[in-house]
């Protein structure tokens, strides 16, 4: 069965970052768009659920894997619901499920290696940490809902490209391409520029007067 979790985490994992970067470089909002980013969620999210799977296997414990797994499926997955933030009848009960379940899983994955080993795992901590913040910040987000439907856009637009620097870090790092540095920082580096482009263009323009 983990053998073939393995195979089903490669090879979805291998389309969601095809259909990202279609997502990446079409026009915004358009149905190639839409319809790239679908293939990316889906594929993304159950690449990820397969690893987390793999990782509870005897002999296939890994705290990279799992980390990702769980980081990754919690941005795309507020990604893809910050779409809908721009309704007036939208119910947070969803939203707000997935950020405490990230606050729970990254409070686990600081300090179940320190009661296990007495040792901080800096893999899980690092992801852990990361993970608490974003939830906090949407949690705080949650308690004004005008707030959300302005910026629903942005939150949906940073979410998602975090995810897929995320997926092309793991997959950078996985295959060794690149020098340590270079694998951990270089997908950042380049998607946060791509997010502060974006964020920049899709902010609301001050009204002339």
């Amino acid at each position: 069965m983990a053998e073939i979790l393995i195979v089903v985490h490669a090879a979805l994992g291998g389309i969601s970052l095809a259909a990202g970067l279609i997502a990446l470089s079409v026009k915004k909002g358009g149905k190639i768009h839409v319809l790239a980013g679908r293939v990316f969620f889906w594929s993304l999210l159950t690449s990820a659920f397969a690893a987390i799977a793999i990782t509870l296997f005897p002999g296939h414990s890994n705290a990279f894997l799992f980390s990702i797994g769980v980081f990754s499926s919690y941005l795309i997955g507020t990604g893809y619901r910050a779409t809908r933030l721009k309704r007036k009848d939208v119910s947070l009960g969803l939203d707000y499920a997935l950020s405490l379940l990230m606050s729970g899983c990254g409070i686990g994955m600081i300090v179940a290696p320190l009661i296990s080993s007495g040792v901080v795992n800096v893999v899980l901590a690092i992801f852990g940490g990361i993970g608490i913040a974003f939830a906090v910040v949407d949690m705080l987000n949650f308690r004004n809902p005008a707030v959300l439907r302005k910026k629903w856009l942005g939150m949906h637009l940073s979410k998602m490209v975090s995810g897929y620097i995320a997926a092309v870090t793991a997959f950078i790092v996985v295959n060794q391409f690149f020098t340590v540095w270079i694998a951990w920082l270089g997908p950042s580096v380049i998607g946060t520029a791509f997010i502060v482009y974006w964020m920049r263009r899709v902010a609301p323009k001050p009204r002339k007067t």
